[in-house]
This record gives structure tokens, sequence and C-alpha cells, in this order.
């Protein structure tokens, strides 16, 4: 008895240094969270007005008469280009399974897809399953910037006009809420119809460009594939730190009571010793007086 008492005080040992790290890795994945849901907050607006600002030069181009250029017109093939957005490291509870999971479904329902895979995770999970990428990118950080988005717009722009595929998709980790959050896909080109037949009814603003609508429509684009990029990826690296923070959370609480239930047990164990002891002397008291 007095083996497994020593056992259980070392679990509850044990344990305890396992909750002070979970406890720990929470309130750095919460600080961290608040940073990156400010940059969050702010590309969203940034990416509203980019993709109306698209929608008024597609809008003067089609006016014109003017034909699109050949990166904003419509593919008829079905080669699909899936930009993967998963994270560096794990315990993120269910963060990464879920994005995996929603890729595979989109390569079963497009089998002619070829992977751009962001995170160790991803491509560790699709190398397991010798599927290839076009290009991997690892080693972000836990704060991506703009360049490295310009990096994977700029590869998705020279794979798209060299007609390698005909569709560009992101599938990311959309930021709700610190409790909510839900794999996502993000068609980017060729440029959606909501963007394309947006409503632009009203009074609208003269615009003139310069030097032509077809140029202006040519630099543009990039920037939205850029920014389409930059803000998938601000939505998962919230996401990432939201998941962490609530996995440890669960975890720290789930120690909690496991300490609670070896503490209980070590109790019942400590006092069963005792009594077996008591009994002990005075039955010897008992036969000592007889």
């Amino acid at each position: 008895m007095a083996q497994t008492s020593r056992e259980i005080k070392r679990r509850i040992a044990s344990i305890t240094n396992t909750q002070q790290i979970t406890r720990a890795m929470e309130m750095v994945a919460a600080a961290k969270l608040r940073k990156v849901q400010d940059r969050v907050a702010s590309t969203r607006p940034y990416f509203q007005r980019l993709t109306s600002s698209l929608s008024t030069v597609l809008g003067a181009v089609e006016q014109a008469g003017e034909e699109l250029p050949e990166i904003a017109q419509r593919r008829d093939g079905d080669r699909h280009c899936l930009l993967v957005l998963s994270s560096d490291r794990g315990l993120a509870g269910g963060y990464n399974a879920a994005i995996t999971r929603q890729a595979e479904a989109f390569l079963q329902e497009h089998p002619e897809t070829e992977l751009v895979i962001v995170g160790r995770k991803a491509r560790d999970y699709f190398r397991r399953r010798n599927r290839t990428a076009l290009a991997e990118f690892v080693g972000f950080g836990d704060e991506p910037n703009l360049r490295q988005a310009m990096d994977i717009g700029q590869i998705i722009l020279d794979f798209y006009e060299h007609g390698m595929f005909d569709h560009f998709t992101i599938l990311y980790t959309q930021f709700v809420s610190t409790l909510t959050q839900r794999a996502a896909l993000r068609p980017v080109l060729p440029i959606p119809d909501e963007i394309t037949e947006a409503d632009r009814a009203g009074l609208d603003p003269v615009y003139i460009f310069e030097p032509s609508t077809k140029a202006v429509l040519e630099g543009l684009i990039p920037l939205y594939v850029n920014a389409a990029v930059y803000q998938s990826l601000m939505e998962a690296k919230a996401s990432e730190f939201s998941a962490r923070m609530n996995a440890m959370a669960q975890a720290t609480d789930n120690a909690d009571e496991l300490i609670k239930e070896l503490t209980q047990t070590y109790n019942r164990a400590r006092q069963a010793q005792i009594t077996k002891e008591i009994a002990e002397i005075v039955g010897g008291a008992d036969a000592l007086q007889s």
C-alpha cells in the first residue's frame, strides 16, 4: 500500500508539472492572439475595399467594350491549385485536422489539383501520403508579413499565367471568435462572380483611368491576389492561436480534475493504511492482555 501511495504522489506531481506547462502555453497563446486580432481587424476592410475597386474597374472595362486581360478571363478547364494554410506546430486541438480533412475532400472532388502548402503540419501530412506540391513554405513565424504573402502570390501568378491550372483557391481557417474557427475555401482566380457581378447601381463617381482601364486592371489583379493570400494568412494565424489557447485551457482543466481524483484516491489509500495499522495495534494489545 505504501508503494501504491508513492506511485499516486508521483503521478500527482507529474500532472501538476504538466499543468503548469499547459497554463503557460495558454497565456502565451492568448497574448499572441491579442496582437494578431488587431491585424486581422485591419486587413478585412482593406481587402473588402480592394475587391470593391476591382469590381469598379471590371465594370469600366465592360462598359468600354474592351477585352479583359488574359489573367482576368474565364478558363474552361478543371485544373485547380489549392493553397493550404496550416501551422508549423501542433498542440492546437483540431485546427490542422480540420484543414487536412477539408483538403482531402477538395482533392476528391477535383482530382486534377496542384497543391501549394504553408506550414509543416500540412506538408508532413501530404508527404506521408506521397502527394507532391508545387511549392512549400514553412517557418513563417507568429506574425506573417506582406513580403511572405507576396512571395506566395508571385508563384501563384507565374503558374497561373503559364497555364498550369485554371482555378486558384485558398483553404484557410476563418477566425470567427476566440471560441469558433472554421475551415473555409476562398476562390481567388478566376475572379469570383460576386466581384465581377457586384451591384453598381446608383450614383457612382466618375473615374479617369491612366494610362488605360486595361492597364489599371492588370496592375490591380496582382494586388488582389497578394491581399487575398495575406488576409487568409492572418485569419489562419489568429485561428491557430485561438485553437491552441482553447486546447491548452481544456488540458489545464482536465489536469485539475485528474489531480482531484488522484488526491481522493491517495487519501483513501492513506486512510486504509492508517486503519489497518490501528487494527494491528489493537489486535496486538488484546493478545498481550489475554
